[in-house]
């Protein structure tokens, strides 16, 4: 089983106000230290269909937001996005159309592609999320190794990526079971389910079931 890791192999971005930051690098964590910058010039060219919420955040129309919610500057919030009650938003966010940011949840330096669902306690930093990538209830995001030293990417061979934070790299319809635990520079492939509780690292191929760290078995088809 291939693992991929090229953002061309992970994602197929839509999003007009992120397609060219997708297509500019081959990388997903390269996007990383971009998107705060990208936000700033999205807002600075202006932004069609978009409200100021306050000074540097614009959302879309029909979003939803709770009472108890706090979002920092800078961010961009999707059409028909819902971000739940108590969910903090701590810059650097953007995100694509109809999402749901969950209760209690945070968010911060990361994107999200359309439908991504983060519905319940979830922690996401430094992470890019693919179209209707969903993380179950208390599962997070570890963007920081124990020891501070910069994020490697463990696949078919290693890339060392320079950077001290990187979240979880969760391609197009991931799905992370309940309290899984994603360490920092983990890849999940698309469509590739992961049960509940499960601790993650490295590079997982897509169309798989991880049961287990080390317990990868393929989707067999109408499985």
């Amino acid at each position: 089983m291939t693992k991929l890791v090229k953002t061309a192999d992970l994602y197929d971005c839509q999003v007009p106000y992120l397609k060219d930051l997708f297509d500019s690098c081959e990388y997903p964590w390269e996007m990383l230290p971009k998107i705060k910058g990208h936000i700033l010039a999205l807002i600075e060219a202006g932004l069609p269909d978009f409200t100021e919420l306050k000074p540097g955040v614009w959302v879309g129309k029909d979003v939803k937001i709770a009472d108890y919610v706090t979002i920092e500057a800078p961010a961009i919030i999707g059409h028909g996005t819902e971000i739940r009650p108590g969910a903090y938003i701590r810059g650097s966010v953007i995100t694509g159309a109809n999402c749901v940011l969950g209760n209690s949840s945070e968010f911060k330096n990361c994107i999200l592609l359309d439908r991504v669902q983060c519905p319940h306690y979830n922690y996401v930093g430094d992470s890019v999320l693919g179209n209707k990538a969903h993380m179950g209830a208390g599962s997070i995001c570890s963007n920081l190794k124990s020891d501070g030293k910069p994020v490697v990417i463990h696949g078919d061979e290693d890339i060392v990526t320079g950077l001290r934070k990187i979240g979880g790299i969760l391609a197009d319809y991931a799905d992370a079971g309940c309290g899984c635990v994603i360490n920092p520079g983990t890849v999940i492939g698309k469509r590739t389910t992961i049960y509940p509780l499960t601790a993650l690292r490295g590079v997982y191929p897509a169309d798989c079931i991880v049961k287990a760290t080390n317990t990868v078995v393929e989707r067999k088809e109408n499985a």
